[in-house]
């Protein structure tokens, strides 16, 4: 199965590889015959990749329903897409969906995963956001034309996730990683540690993820390295990231920061890259 560069992201995801995939690919094993990837999110490195046996993981359900809907209704998804149009009232209407919990299970799989789409072209930034309650709370971007319907991607998705054997889940990442076999090589893309304390992001799923969880993924590596599979994660250069990494392959990279609400805080920041294998 050749690679289709059609094949790409359909959302915009709070830390995105797309910019670092020049740095991870060559560091990635040369061939990969099964790929798990337990943050998933936008997906831009297993779609660069295009793997033919991938199992894929995000805690976020509702991201991973979409990619179900992309691979399994992808006409019906475009069509839906298309009932949504660019404008602040009909945002904030199809926004406030989920707050009424009863009648929002009412709908289908394909409805909400044109929200999730429609949402995530049209908010500020691109920024998928969620409060404590889990519903999406980033406000209308006041975009002049966002491609909300980008059939021609989608369709690329639909056929590549068709093609491949590709094993969907929403579960927690240590319960991903206990499953996975020799052979498969694992990417691991987590909530990175804030470089400060207003960069804390972690609200693309209901509930954080911090220093203890930072050490209980390094502990899921740690067990990785002695059942000799291959990982390589991406986080960011703090001192106590490059502390909990210490016994790896360290590689510090320059990673453009998109989304910011200060723009002074844009720019590139230093990133690490982690491996248990040369």
């Amino acid at each position: 199965m050749g690679k289709n560069r059609q094949v790409a992201p359909v959302v915009k995801w709070v830390g995105g590889k797309r910019q670092l995939l020049e740095d991870l690919i060559p560091l990635f094993p040369k061939r990969i015959s099964s790929y798990c990837e337990p943050f998933l999110g936008g997906g831009a490195v297993l779609f660069q990749l295009q793997p033919k046996v991938a199992y894929v993981n995000d805690i976020n359900f509702e991201l991973i329903q979409m990619y179900e809907v992309i691979r399994d209704h992808v006409e019906e998804l475009i069509t839906a897409l298309e009932g949504h149009p660019n404008e602040e009232e009909h945002f904030y209407f199809v926004r406030d969906w989920d707050r009424n919990k009863e009648q929002y299970s009412q709908f289908s799989k394909i409805e909400k995963a044109a929200r999730i789409i429609y949402l995530n072209k049209t908010c500020y930034n691109g920024l998928f956001r969620v409060n404590q309650a889990g519903e999406f709370n980033t406000p209308f971007g006041h975009y002049k034309k966002p491609n909300i319907v980008n059939a021609v991607t989608l369709r690329a998705v639909s056929r590549y996730f068709q093609k491949a054997q590709i094993t969907f889940t929403s579960i927690d990442y240590e319960a991903v990683l206990s499953q996975i076999q020799k052979g498969t090589f694992v990417y691991l893309d987590p909530p990175y540690d804030p470089v400060s304390d207003t960069a804390n992001f972690t609200g693309y799923a209901k509930g954080g993820f911090g220093r203890s969880e930072q050490i209980r993924l390094r502990e899921c590596c740690d067990a990785l390295n002695q059942r000799g599979i291959k990982f390589l994660l991406s986080n960011s250069a703090t001192d106590f990231i490059k502390e909990q990494y210490h016994a790896y392959q360290i590689t510090v990279v320059k990673a453009k920061r998109a989304i910011n609400s200060n723009a002074s805080g844009r720019g590139h920041v230093d990133e690490v890259i982690i491996r248990n294998y040369r």
